[in-house]
């Protein structure tokens, strides 16, 4: 973690009182690890950084890729091509990509199932970091992802 997100970690620590009473220990930050890694309440919706082609391509409804045109074809084979490694949804020309291949009448479900993919609920501390407002909506970006570790609790207790 970077210096100023280890500063916002203590300052959300210290206006939690059942955190912030936590003693400064390594039981004591991993309790508040484990509660910043666990999901946020209520539920915080954000884009997930990276979906799997395979699992992009589960969710194409058949008869709806059957429609295609061969243009659109070639771009979803393009696409696969040079994401190899994964779709990252969370940037809106990747969402907007989809929607275009998929467009009208034609792609209703394929449409609905990708957005559905490309939504997760973020944890406490992925919640702390992100922007936007995390409604199933408008899911938020993150801007930090993964797991709070007791380490990182002392460091940022320790500022």
């Amino acid at each position: 973690m970077t210096p100023a997100q280890l500063q916002t970690l203590k300052t959300d620590i210290l206006a939690d009182p059942a955190l912030s009473s936590q003693p400064n220990t390594p039981d004591g930050n991993d309790a508040i690890a484990r509660a910043y890694n666990a999901n946020a309440s209520p539920d915080f919706t954000v884009w997930k950084t990276n979906v799997t082609i395979n699992e992009v391509g589960k969710k194409f409804n058949g008869t709806e890729l059957a429609g295609l045109t061969t243009g659109n074809q070639t771009r979803l084979q393009t696409l696969a091509q040079y994401l190899a490694g994964g779709v990252n949804p969370s940037l809106p020309d990747n969402r907007a990509f989809f929607d275009d291949v998929f467009s009208g009448a034609g792609g209703t479900n394929t449409r609905a199932n990708l957005l559905a993919l490309w939504k997760r609920l973020a944890t406490r501390a992925e919640k702390l970091f992100a922007t936007g407002t995390g409604s199933n909506a408008s899911p938020a970006t993150m801007t930090w992802e993964g797991a709070i570790s007791y380490q990182d609790v002392t460091a940022a207790r320790n500022l």
